[in-house]
Formats: C-alpha cells, sequence, structure tokens
C-alpha cells in the first residue's frame, strides 16, 4: 500500500456511513480556546473572510488568508488543500504544498501557524443525515451569444470543473484560440452544498463573473437566472436550476417547462454526467497559470455579462472575436488587435471593388480598369506598410536577441513615437527598457542607495513615455523600491512600529498594493520573467508585504484603539486614567514604539488641564509658554481646550504686558492694564488679581509711611511673607535690606507660620476631611465652610512660612516640606474633585466652595 493511502476497510467504513469532521481547537496559555467547528457538507472553505472565521478576533486571524485553503471529503477520505495561501497550512507539522494532504482522526491541522485543530470524524446524527440525501438539482447553462455557435452545458453530477484542458471547452480552440486561453487550467467550479449550487473562482488569471460583477476569494450561491462568464464576455452562459420533482411528473409538468426541453436539445447540448475529483480541483500549480493569456477587457465587468443581468440581448456585431484588447507578446485576441486587423482591410478593398462593378454592364470594363488600378496601388501601399512594420518588429527581436536593449529602447521609442497604438512592439520595447535598467536599479537598491535608484527609476520613466504599458511596470518596481526603502530605514521588517510616523507609510504601501492586488503581482511576475535576477526581490519584496500586513492588522489596529481612548478620555476630563493604558499597551504590544512621547505629552496636557480647573491664571500663563505637544491625539485636544476654556491670545498679550509693568515696579501701569481687560471666561481671575496686586500697593505704600514706627517690623514681616519671589521681584528687592536686618526675626515669623499650619491641618483631619456627601450639598453647609476654612488657612500660613524660608535662603526642618506637601495634595483633590461635579453643582455655588477651599486659583495670597 502506498503511503497516503487508506486500507480498503477503511474506506468501506466510512463510504457505508455518512459522518461528519469536527476540528477541535487546540488551545494554549498564549491561544486561548476557540468553539469546535463541525463540518457537515463536502467541501468547507478556510479564509478570513468564511464563516466562523469572520467571527474570531482579528488578532487571531491575522496570518490567515482570505482565501486560505479548503477542507473535503471525498470517496470517504478527508483531505485538506492549501490554495496557495501567505503564511501556509500543516498537517502533524508537515506543509501542505501543491496536492491536497490525506488527513484522519487524531491529527493536527494548522492554518497559518496559529488557528490550529485536532481532527474528529463523528458519525452524522439521523436528521442531518436525511437532509443531506436530498437529491441535488440539476444545472443547464445555457449559451448567451447565438453568433459563437456554443452548445449548452447540462450538469448532472458535481462538484463541475472548469477548465480550459476539458473537452467541453477545448473543443473551441480551434475556432477561438485566444479565447479558449482566456480561460485557466482550473479556472472556477460549480458545488454542492447544503442542498445548494455555489460557484468559486479557483484564482483563474482572468476571473468568473456572476451577474457582471467578478468574484472574489468566496463561493456565491447560483440562483435561476443567474449570468456567468468565464474568462471575459465569450463564455458566457444563463444558469437554469432543475430542481428534482418529489414526485414523478405529470405529462402537464413536463409540457410547462418548455425552453427548459429545448435548451437541452440532446443533438446541441453537451452533457456532464460525471463529477470532477476534489483532488484535481484543488492541485495548486502556480506555473500553469502562466499558460493563460491575458485578458485586459475582463479585468473589468464583462460587457455580455452586465447587459444580459440587466435584461439586454446578445450583441452580434462582435463577431467571433468578444471585446479583447492589446495582450503583448501573447497577441490580441480574437479580431480585435492590429494583427487581426488586416484582414479587415481587405475587405473594405473587396466591397470597393464589388461596389464599383454593381454599376451595370455599359461602363463595367471603365470601372474594372479605373479600380484595377486603384486596387494594385493599394495592395502595393498595404504590402509596403505591412513589411515596414514587420521589420521594425524584427529588428526590434534581433536586437533583443544580440543582448543589445538601450539600441532595441531607442528603435522602440522611434517607431512608437510615430505608431503609438502598436502593441507588440510596446510589449517589445517594455522588454528591452527592463533588460536594460534594471540590473543596474537592483544594485543601487540592494546596496541601499535609494537616491540612486530613483534616478534610474526616473530615467525609465522618461523612456516610457509613448509606452503606457512600459509606463505600468515602472510603476511596479517604484512600489517595490519605496517598501524596500521603508524596510531599511525602519531597521528592518521586525523592527519597532515608530508610533505617528510608521502608519501611514505603512498604509499606503498596502493600499497601492490592494486596489488591484492580481495584476500587480502579474505585472511583477513579468518583470521576473524579463530579467530573472529581479526574483529573488520580488520574493523579498512579497515577503515584506505579508510582515507589513500583519503589523497593519496588530500594531496599527492597536495604534488605532489607543488614539480612541485618549480622545475619549481626555474629553471626559480623566486623563489619570491613560498612564495604566499606556503600561497595559507597553506590556502586550513590545515593539510599539513612542509610548514616550504619549507619556510626556500626557504629563503637560494634565499640568495644562489642572490649572485651568482650577482656574490658576499665572501658573496657567507660564505653562502655555512652554508647553509643547508631538503626538496628535494630544495636539487635537489642546487645540479643542485652547478655543473652548483657555485665555484667548489678546488676554495673554495684555498679561504679559502686565506682568512685565509690575515687575520693573510700575504698579499703576499694571493696575491699568488689568483694568482694561475685556470681560471674558476669566475676569473674575483677572478682578482678583487686580484687587490682589492693589492690596500688595497699598500694604508697600504703607510701609514707607510708617517706617521705623511702632509695629514697622511685624507689618514688614508679614508682607515680606506674602510676596512671590518671582512674580512680586521688584517688591522683594524694594525691602530686602530692611528684612536682612530682621533676618532672625524673619526666621523665627516663618516657625511660626508653619507651627500654625501644622496646627490647623491635625484639626482638619481630626475632623475627618471634607466628604463627598459634602461637596454634593445643594448649599454650603456649616460643616463644609468651617472644614473648607481650615484647610484654606492651613494652605496660606504654610505657603507664607516657606516662602521666608526661600526667600532669606535659610535651612528648614524637612518636617516643614512634607507638611506643605501634604497639604496641597489635599486642597488639589479637593479642587479636582469639586471640579469633577462642574456638571451637576450650580456655577455660582461650584465657585463659592472652591473660593473657600482657596488656593493658587484665587490669585489671592492671604495675610496672616
Amino acid at each position: 500500500m502506498n503511503a497516503g493511502e487508506a486500507p480498503i476497510a477503511e474506506v468501506r467504513t466510512t463510504l457505508d456511513a455518512l459522518f461528519d469532521v469536527v476540528l477541535s481547537p487546540v488551545a494554549s496559555a498564549q491561544r486561548p480556546a476557540l468553539d469546535a467547528i463541525r463540518i457537515v457538507d463536502n467541501l468547507f472553505a478556510i479564509g478570513r473572510s468564511e464563516a466562523p472565521f469572520t467571527d474570531y478576533p482579528a488578532e487571531r486571524i491575522t496570518r490567515l488568508s482570505r482565501r486560505h485553503a479548503r477542507i473535503f471529503t471525498e470517496h470517504g477520505a478527508v483531505y485538506v488543500a492549501d490554495l496557495g495561501s501567505k503564511n501556509g497550512t500543516t498537517v502533524n507539522g508537515i506543509a501542505v504544498r501543491t496536492t491536497p494532504a490525506r488527513v484522519r482522526a487524531g491529527d493536527e491541522v494548522c492554518f497559518g501557524g496559529e488557528l490550529c485543530y485536532r481532527v474528529g470524524i463523528e458519525p452524522r446524527a439521523r436528521i442531518v443525515a436525511t437532509a443531506s440525501a436530498a437529491p441535488a438539482p440539476g444545472l443547464l447553462l445555457v449559451p448567451q451569444r447565438d453568433d459563437l455557435g456554443l452548445q449548452p452545458i447540462d450538469v448532472k453530477a458535481f462538484p463541475f470543473l472548469v477548465s480550459k484542458a476539458d473537452e467541453i471547452f477545448s473543443r473551441y480552440k480551434k475556432r477561438y484560440p485566444h479565447q479558449v486561453n482566456y480561460i485557466s487550467r482550473r479556472h472556477a467550479h460549480i458545488f454542492l452544498k447544503g442542498g445548494e449550487l455555489y460557484v468559486e473562482d479557483l484564482g483563474s488569471t482572468n476571473g468568473t463573473f456572476v451577474g457582471g460583477k467578478r468574484l472574489d476569494e468566496s463561493a456565491q450561491p447560483l440562483a435561476d437566472g443567474d449570468v456567468v462568464a468565464f474568462g471575459g464576455d465569450h463564455f458566457v452562459y444563463r444558469v437554469t436550476l432543475q430542481q428534482p420533482p418529489e414526485v414523478e411528473p405529470t405529462v402537464t409538468q413536463l409540457s410547462l417547462t418548455p425552453a427548459i426541453d429545448e435548451a437541452a436539445d440532446t443533438d446541441k447540448t453537451t452533457f456532464v454526467a460525471a463529477a470532477h475529483s476534489f483532488l484535481d480541483i484543488f492541485c495548486v500549480d502556480p506555473g500553469l497559470q502562466r499558460e493563460d493569456e491575458v485578458n485586459e477587457a475582463a479585468q473589468a465587468a464583462p460587457a455580455h455579462a452586465k447587459r444580459d443581468a440587466t435584461g439586454g440581448g446578445a450583441n452580434g456585431a462582435h463577431g467571433t472575436s468578444g471585446t479583447h484588447g492589446a495582450h503583448g507578446r501573447n497577441g490580441t485576441g480574437g479580431t480585435g488587435g492590429a494583427a487581426k486587423g488586416r484582414p479587415q482591410r481587405w475587405r473594405l478593398v473587396a466591397a470597393e471593388l464589388s461596389e464599383a462593378f454593381a454599376g451595370g454592364e455599359r461602363t463595367v470594363v471603365r470601372r474594372a480598369a479605373w479600380w484595377g488600378g486603384a486596387g494594385a496601388a493599394v495592395l502595393i501601399a498595404l504590402a509596403l506598410t505591412l513589411y515596414m512594420r514587420g521589420s521594425s518588429e524584427r529588428e526590434l527581436k534581433n536586437l533583443l536577441a544580440s543582448g543589445e536593449y538601450s539600441s532595441a529602447v531607442a528603435a522602440a521609442n522611434s517607431y512608437l513615437t510615430h505608431h503609438p497604438a502598436d502593441s507588440q512592439i510596446k510589449a517589445l520595447a517594455s522588454e528591452a527598457l527592463l533588460k536594460a535598467k534594471v540590473p543596474g536599479w537592483l544594485n543601487a537598491l540592494q546596496t541601499a542607495q535609494f537616491d540612486q535608484a530613483d534616478t534610474r527609476l526616473a530615467e525609465m520613466k522618461s523612456l516610457s513615455t509613448n509606452n503606457a504599458d512600459a509606463a505600468a511596470l515602472v510603476g511596479e518596481l517604484q512600489w517595490v523600491g519605496d517598501l524596500e526603502r521603508f524596510v531599511v530605514g525602519r531597521g528592518g521588517v521586525d523592527a519597532p512600529i515608530r508610533m505617528y510616523a510608521d502608519e501611514s507609510v505603512i498604509r499606503s504601501l498596502l493600499q497601492r498594493w490592494d486596489d488591484d492586488a492580481k495584476n500587480h503581482q502579474r505585472a511583477l511576475d513579468r518583470i521576473a520573467s524579463y530579467v530573472p535576477m529581479f526574483s529573488e526581490p520580488y520574493a523579498q519584496a512579497l515577503s515584506h508585504l505579508r510582515k507589513l500586513e500583519s503589523d497593519d492588522s496588530v500594531y496599527l489596529a492597536a495604534i488605532d484603539r489607543l488614539n480612541a481612548t485618549i480622545r475619549t478620555e481626555l474629553a471626559r476630563d480623566k486623563p489619570d486614567a491613560l498612564p495604566p493604558a499606556f503600561d497595559d499597551y507597553a506590556q502586550r504590544y513590545p515593539r510599539l514604539a513612542g509610548l514616550d512621547r504619549l507619556r510626556d505629552d500626557l504629563r503637560q496636557y494634565a499640568n495644562v488641564l489642572n490649572a485651568a480647573l482650577g482656574r490658576q491664571l499665572t501658573p496657567l500663563l507660564a505653562l502655555l509658554k512652554t508647553v509643547h505637544f508631538s503626538t496628535p491625539p494630544f495636539q487635537a485636544q489642546f487645540q479643542q481646550l485652547a478655543a473652548s476654556r483657555l485665555p484667548s491670545a489678546d488676554v495673554i498679550q495684555r498679561h504679559d504686558a502686565v506682568s512685565a509693568a509690575w515687575l520693573r515696579g510700575d504698579g499703576p501701569q499694571a493696575l491699568a492694564g488689568l483694568q482694561a481687560m475685556p470681560a471674558g471666561p476669566w475676569s473674575d481671575v483677572l478682578a482678583a488679581e487686580q484687587a490682589h496686586k492693589k492690596a500688595l500697593l497699598d500694604q508697600f505704600a504703607d510701609l514707607q509711611k510708617t517706617r521705623g514706627g511702632k509695629g514697622y517690623d511685624e507689618r514688614l514681616l508679614s508682607f515680606y511673607a506674602s510676596l512671590d519671589a518671582s512674580a512680586d521681584a521688584w517688591f522683594v528687592e524694594a525691602i530686602r535690606k530692611d528684612v536682612a536686618a530682621l533676618h532672625d526675626k524673619a526666621l523665627a515669623r516663618a516657625q511660626d507660620l508653619l507651627q500654625r499650619a501644622q496646627s490647623l491641618w491635625k484639626q482638619y483631619r481630626a475632623n475627618g476631611s471634607i466628604g463627598g456627601t459634602q461637596r454634593l450639598e445643594a448649599g454650603i453647609s456649616a460643616g463644609f465652610r468651617s472644614e473648607a476654612r481650615l484647610l484654606s488657612d492651613a494652605q496660606a500660613a504654610a505657603q507664607q512660612g516657606m516662602r521666608i524660608y526661600t526667600q532669606l535662603k535659610a535651612d528648614h526642618p524637612a518636617d516643614f516640606d512634607r507638611l506643605l506637601a501634604d497639604i496641597e495634595a489635599e486642597a488639589d483633590l479637593q479642587r479636582r474633585s469639586l471640579t469633577e461635579l462642574r456638571m451637576v453643582l450650580d456655577p455660582g455655588l461650584l465657585k463659592a466652595k472652591l473660593a473657600l477651599i482657596g488656593g493658587e486659583e484665587s490669585e489671592a495670597r492671604q495675610s496672616p
């Protein structure tokens, strides 16, 4: 018994009983278990766009191709076939390649190296077995063009393989050689699933169409009346389904289907009574695909299929050719190209001669003489034209054969300048151009000299100005070059994904490929056939493409989700929710680079937001002068924040002038500037700052008047403690000498302030702090007012005491630093908690409660 064959007993057992194939997922710590898959049909599709895989999490199917594999049963045995997938299919760790592999119960089948299943074979339930035993419908394919002499196809057994090697289509090879060659050896198949007929394209060169629409990677059910086309608009058929009767039909019933009976005339119908084998259908041989001619007209929906799908009829004007465009060296197809167009010119001449001789016997001799001379001249001109054209083609072929590619390019371009529509010369010109220039371009690309590679591409583009065929191939090389430049520039395909730098490039490269992947691959195959040394870089480019597709589905999708999370949390004023999210993404996506930039932007944004929510104008304006966001989500959110909740540019500019006047000691000018500020959302804060500055001016003036008098030392130290070293620098400098004289007394004052702050803080903590219930009160209770005053006074005393130590540059106990930090943390917490209730509390009440808690938002430092 040969390897892979089943014992006769095993075959007989499975033939005698219906069974289901059950795929049980193989779980691991890294791959949580999925639901089992029960297969009840003879054919089951594995692919990213097939059920149930469409319901799987995106990260589980990233390595699964859209058209990945098929599992089928035949003669009681189970097989798996890989359909040329990107990441492969294995049975017990052995790759499935060009031919289907037999699988048995207990085998492990893996798709893309990620989705792994244990194969089980179970007897089929009686109710399912009964349903599956229902007779299959018959299929009649009726040609839609009466002028081609095609026969209807009556299919009685399934699956049915559409193949140019099959007698059903190969019989037309002599009459329509190009049209038959538009059909692939394994073009499409029609099979039975769940009692219905489906058609699936098998990755054919020129496609399968239903109702004028080209099939994608999934099978499509056939309905009665559908129009199906194979490879173009030549082999186009209307579908007639012949449902089997539940009982023997009566004579009346038979007479009700005359159209079917007429179409199925036994003398004019091809009968398919035997089923094809799935083993043949799903054998993959990419080399055979190269035998196919490319039908450029079939890249869009076939003309006849579209017309028939909308109720139109066949168009007899096409003759025997269909609508086929130029096909390079493979010919032009039918009578549509230049080579087939020459006999039509002879027909025109013959028609003119016929018309001339139709005028009657009396003029026949005169016309014959005239037309004879004219005809001879036309014949000579045509012969000369054809010879010259053939001479150019022969010259090009000779130059290519001798390796004189540059000369061939020059000769072809010279000819195409005067004959731009000659498709055969274009194809030869493309071949010459690629053979002449691609080796140098490849050398520059492989040595990472990308600017030089671009220069060579630009030269190729200039040489293909009159040749759209060559220009398209050069465009494919541009894509390969851009892909290689990007991969090398970021350090290889496994390098980190640089957030907000790599996404647009990856998506652009993938979009350029996905817009027409099949045609791109055909073009690159063609380049490799001209320049064999291109094969290895081509394979490497496809490998890079698969890696970028994986990165797109995993990492770029993760970045999109993270951006959405950032937008959501910032819109809710919840920046504190983002650090855990960043940490989670860092752990789950180790190749994600740029999270540090997000963290830095988050820190800056949180500072700005807290200053804005806390109405801390001076710190906010200082932050706005230095803040810089480097990531798009924070840039966008900051723009929204600036437009709705931050001071306007005019207010910022005016406030800068006020601060400058204040720093140089021009108090009246500063107050005038604040007085002239336009009304707006920050008017209350500006008014508080104006009051504070006026109070400082008044205190300073009073000090000057009472200098040396009773109580001057106490008032001086109190004033000094209320000053900000940076904002009130002029006043600090103005009284520095007097304060220095009271150095020891000032330190004692600072210590008294901090001890008072400590006492107030202990009392605040002993009372239990301000709770959520108090913050939510519809008014201001005595308890809230008392606690808020304790917290506010403790913070003011601690800040003033520490300010004196700082201004005197004097040492102080570390406990004072901790005390101030604790008080300020509690004040910030209470302010944030109140601000988050802005949608619940009345605006006036919220403002009043914030004012009672005090802090920097009031812009007014209290005097002890």
